[in-house]
């Protein structure tokens, strides 16, 4: 019998490299292309200031629209919260038993959206990744706007159903997929309802329209969209986030009561998922009823949005974000170099998460923002374009 002598580390038999050397590859693939990001300590205080390596700056990176994430009252409600639940809530809301404030918390969205019932997810990912495989499997189709998020197109694959884009709020082209397609099973739309890097809002009601024709349902994910967006929206099933206008944390899907109930047992992320924390279901709950009663916060962040419009020649705005488009990442890299050496922190936004050649400063607007600030970041973009 002829004796095969193996080495004795099987990986011998191929090239292998450490970890170290493998990431320190990618990395520097991504500094050529100017894309390599890091992480700058930055500690946020009211009225959209930050500070960032020693210098005060004013924010205009944040999706802190309505400026509820410094607001003392919502602060103070997720500290009362804290004491009286305590500091985390031990497992998952099927295991450990549901706080109170969730109900609350669901109870005032769904009154919000005008649905049934809502739910409470750990994020607004974790809310996609969960309830979209719940809506569709193997077998169904899921249409999606070009420029959805990130996550959707993660719980999408997730799903397992054939995926199909549709061009940016082109009707026509979302028509002429849904006549070409061809399945037995369930058809699903998803759409945002404002964009978060142009700022531009969907044909909700046309989509809607569109999904009634062809049986489909329609989703949306109303991130930022939540105390700013005025719009009516038909969609059946509503997602979005805590974390921006709301100024907490965690994500929230709207709909039948039905529907609802078979999230609570089969959507994934929600199942397996520590239930959210006591501080924060006592902040999102006061943020909650800031939002129902002040509506000049919205307000009030769409004119700051409008004033900065207008004092570039920009076209209105339909959101409180604006962007402006520079090219190259690293024209925008130093474009926001440039604005933060006047005072301002305007974040560049680079590929992959904008197209190639669509780099961008990213500007949103907070109901915090002074109009005196605006006015002095249009004459640094100015004066930064000539130069």
């Amino acid at each position: 019998m002829t004796q095969i002598n193996r080495p004795a580390n099987p990986a011998e038999h191929r090239r292998t490299k450490s970890i170290a050397s493998f990431a320190t590859e990618k990395l520097e693939a991504l500094a050529a292309k100017g894309l390599r990001r890091t992480l700058t300590p930055t500690a946020r205080s009211g009225q959209s200031k930050a500070l960032r390596t020693g210098r005060d700056l004013i924010s205009f990176s944040d999706n802190d629209y309505l400026g509820l994430s410094t607001d003392p009252r919502v602060i103070e409600a997720g500290i009362s919260a804290a004491k009286q639940y305590g500091a985390g809530s031990g497992a998952s809301r099927l295991v450990t038993g549901d706080n109170p404030l969730n109900l609350e918390i669901e109870t005032k969205l769904s009154t919000m959206k005008g649905t049934e019932a809502a739910l409470l997810f750990g994020s607004g990912y974790l809310a996609n990744v969960g309830t979209i495989p719940t809506l569709a499997r193997k077998g169904d189709v899921i249409l999606l706007d070009a420029l959805v998020h990130s996550c959707i197109h993660a719980g999408a694959r997730l799903s397992g159903a054939d995926i199909q884009i549709f061009r940016h709020n082109d009707i026509d082209h979302a028509r002429t997929i849904l006549e070409q397609v061809r399945t037995n099973g369930n058809i699903l739309v998803i759409t945002e309802t404002v964009f978060s890097m142009d700022g531009d809002s969907a044909p909700l009601s046309a989509l809607s329209v569109l999904c009634g024709e062809f049986g489909a349902w329609l989703m949306t994910d109303d991130a930022h969209g939540l105390g700013v967006f005025t719009q009516e929206n038909p969609a059946p099933i509503q997602m979005g986030t805590l974390s921006k206008a709301a100024g907490v944390y965690g994500g929230y899907v709207c709909g039948p009561n039905e529907f609802i109930q078979l999230l609570q047992n089969r959507a994934r992320s929600f199942v397996y998922t520590t239930g959210l924390p006591p501080f924060v279901l006592g902040a999102i709950n006061a943020s909650l009823d800031i939002i129902a009663q002040e509506k000049t916060l919205g307000i009030k962040a769409m004119e700051n949005a409008k004033l900065f419009c207008r004092m570039l020649n920009l076209p209105p705005p339909t959101s409180t974000i604006v962007p402006l488009i520079i090219g190259e990442a690293d024209a925008a890299m130093a474009f926001s170099a440039a604005l933060e050496e006047n005072g301002f922190l305007v974040t560049a936004i680079r590929p992959p998460t904008v197209a190639a050649g669509t780099a961008r400063l990213r500007f949103t607007f907070s109901a915090n923002h002074r109009q005196e600030d605006i006015k002095r970041l249009v004459g640094c973009i100015n004066e930064a374009r000539t130069t």
